[in-house]
């Protein structure tokens, strides 16, 4: 049996959060904090790359929306479909057991920077035709998170 997304994000927390904390004290937020993203930012970048490649699809509405089943398994997001086709998949995620955990530690704003900056990374990792547009998250204090994800006109696959 595989961990779901959310676990392994608990399980990392109990480490990333700490170190990046050390980090902040040393550094200062902002310096610690693009070091974080850039880190993360290539990982995730990684694993969009791979996740493209396994699924093989030029369907990137049905693609991401496989994606973000995996992300919603154990009762971790709570979403809702705007638009799925072949160019585009939008959705609103309603509930995120990710800021609930986040929250509960009184680090969000770590949350957000661990888990919500991945989301863009991941996304360049699909191919430089797909573009994720996002201008709220519930890590933030907002009430849904707006995710969209579109095929460039002139992307080819």
């Amino acid at each position: 049996m595989s961990i779901s997304v959310i676990e392994q994000a608990k399980i990392q927390a109990q480490v990333l959060v700490p170190l990046v904390k050390a980090l902040q004290a040393e550094l200062g937020e902002a310096r610690a904090n693009t070091l974080v993203r850039k880190a993360l930012g290539d990982l995730y970048r990684g694993f969009g790359e791979e996740f493209w490649k396994a699924k093989n699809k030029s369907d990137l509405g049905r693609a991401v929306s496989s994606a973000f089943r995996t992300y919603a398994r154990d009762d971790a997001l709570a979403y809702d479909v705007i638009e799925q086709t072949h160019d585009a998949f939008a959705f609103d995620v309603t509930r995120c057991a990710y800021a609930e955990f986040y929250k509960a530690l009184g680090e969000p704003e770590l949350g957000f920077l661990l888990v919500c900056t991945a989301d863009f990374a991941t996304a360049e990792g699909f191919g430089p035709d797909i573009k994720l547009t996002r201008t709220q998250t519930i890590m933030q204090g907002a009430p849904h998170c707006d995710f969209r994800y579109k095929r460039d006109a002139g992307g080819s696959r």
